[in-house]
């Protein structure tokens, strides 16, 4: 029964990871197809997804489908430019080159109407996030350091655990992650070697220190043959020059580890631990510092949905590969989570800024962020279903949502030929020089584009599926395991 249910939850999640694609790609291309109406261009296929149709029906004198390929969808407009030899030829279309022109100006309206449609949705999805409310973590809110990596490029400038950063490299940060004015984002996106970190220290005060970062991130190094050497090759995203450093959360427990102390206790998934033996801590790394002595009971608080309740458990060293005693729990690296209300005006500024910055860091040669980091189809849908998987899944899908469409109607407007944005400068350039650009020149380009545009997405795609099929040391377990009281060797 469990695993049947197991099997409909991840049906149910996919059907609903489908829509919320599909939604995004219908919305964007039926702003082109009303502008089409509207102008009245021939409007000959709505398709959703490239590639030959594994279904379509003809109504209207428009042929509807959905293609064999999940990389986008188009409408096909034969005035705006010619696309029989990307899109394929309908039976009983009309050849493009035997249609009336259109002008530049029809041209410019259509094209933007897609762009326009997928802002649209963002707003739409912006208000019903900010009616129901989107989850925040303290990892995203805080500015303070959690714990220090050691050897690391922090720990050498002297930055500590408790230190709260207020500056990096001269931009002011207001959180620790996600990309408006982060810590994080500020760092991997900066083309300096060494950055300057301004922050405020308990008992201190207002101190700077400059961290060194290495010339070049560290790749980890893949173990084993010429196969997985290559899988890694292909699908492994460029390693970060981080400094070492992490968030300030509450220990909020992220798992339990089968048959340790902490599941004997009772502790679950979302326990907030928040004293030991009735000293108070508040951060996983006060927890793990905590002298724990093997076989020797410790009195646990802990929150659980608002009411602290008290247990006790008994710490032991793991039977697998265990060398100190724990009580056998994965802290949740994002930390409290609350619901907060962010203006819907907020919300789709914030995106655009994000993707905005994104596009300046990639074609920044000394940043760490290429276009490896970037994903396509199969790497959004992914992050759907983790985001579903979540108790507050819906919030954040509709939260990616807002994100997603602002993402897909810039995208869509940079002045690439194919690109909405590369029919607006064309359009613009006939309605300028009072020419039409030849049609076998725009044929020529338009196919040599898609065919980078394709492979484009096939890169993007194999760093996708890499996040999913790991190559190193990723794709180890962790060796320290606790084995049943009655199962100890003896």
């Amino acid at each position: 029964m469990e695993v049947l249910l197991s099997i409909l939850r991840f049906i149910g999640v996919l059907f609903l990871v489908v829509m919320m694609f599909n939604i995004m790609i219908v919305v964007h291309e039926w702003g082109h197809f009303l502008a089409g109406r509207w102008r009245g261009l021939y409007i000959d296929r709505f398709q959703i997804w490239f590639g030959k149709p594994i279904w379509k029906r003809t109504y209207n004198g428009v042929q509807y489908g959905l293609g064999s390929i999940p990389a986008g969808g188009f409408v096909s407009l034969p005035q705006m430019a010619p696309m029989e030899s990307i899109e394929g030829k309908v039976e009983g279309e009309a050849p493009a080159k035997q249609l009336p022109p259109i002008t530049p100006l029809d041209k410019i309206i259509v094209a933007f109407a897609g762009p326009l449609f997928s802002f649209l949705l963002a707003v739409v999805f912006a208000i019903v996030v900010w009616v129901v409310k989107k989850p925040v973590t303290e990892a995203v809110g805080t500015t303070t350091i959690g714990s220090v990596m050691e050897g690391s490029a922090a720990e050498k400038a002297g930055l500590k655990s408790g230190d709260q950063i207020t500056y990096v490299d001269g931009q002011k940060v207001v959180r620790f992650q996600g990309m408006d004015k982060s810590i994080m984002w500020t760092i991997i996106s900066s083309p300096n070697q060494n950055i300057e970190v301004d922050f405020v220290r308990p008992g201190a005060g207002q101190m700077s220190v400059v961290v060194e970062r290495p010339a070049e991130a560290e790749q980890e190094k893949v173990e084993g043959g010429w196969l997985r050497q290559t899988w890694a090759y292909l699908t492994r995203r460029p390693a970060l020059r981080t400094i070492g450093i992490t968030p300030h959360v509450s220990p909020v427990v992220g798992k339990v580890l089968p048959n340790s102390p902490a599941e004997a206790a009772g502790l679950h998934t979302g326990d907030v631990i928040r004293q030991i033996n009735g000293t108070e801590v508040g951060s996983p790394e006060q927890v793990a510092t905590f002298p724990w002595e093997a076989n020797k009971e410790v009195m646990l608080s802990y929150e659980r949905k608002g009411n602290l309740v008290e247990t006790k458990v008994t710490p032991r060293v793991p039977e697998v590969d265990g060398t100190k005693p724990r009580i056998g729990v994965i802290w949740d690296q994002e930390g409290i989570r609350t619901l907060v209300r962010e203006n819907p005006v907020t919300q789709v500024v914030n995106s655009f800024t994000s993707i905005v910055k994104t596009l300046q860091a990639v074609f920044t040669p000394k940043s760490d962020v290429k276009a490896g980091h970037l994903s396509g189809p199969v790497g959004i849908m992914g992050l759907y279903y983790d985001l579903f998987q979540h108790s507050e899944g819906w919030r954040l899908a509709l939260w990616f949502s807002v994100l997603l469409n602002v993402n897909l109607a810039i995208l869509n407007l940079l002045p690439f030929p194919v690109l909405d944005g590369g029919h607006i400068v064309m359009a613009s350039v006939e309605w300028v020089s009072r020419r039409a650009i030849p049609f076998k020149f725009l044929e020529i380009v338009q196919t040599a584009f898609v065919l980078l545009l394709l492979g484009f997405m096939a890169f993007v795609t194999l760093k996708d599926v890499g996040d999913r099929v790991p190559s190193g040391e990723e794709m180890k377990a962790p060796t320290e395991q606790f084995l049943p009281l009655e199962n100890k060797p003896s």
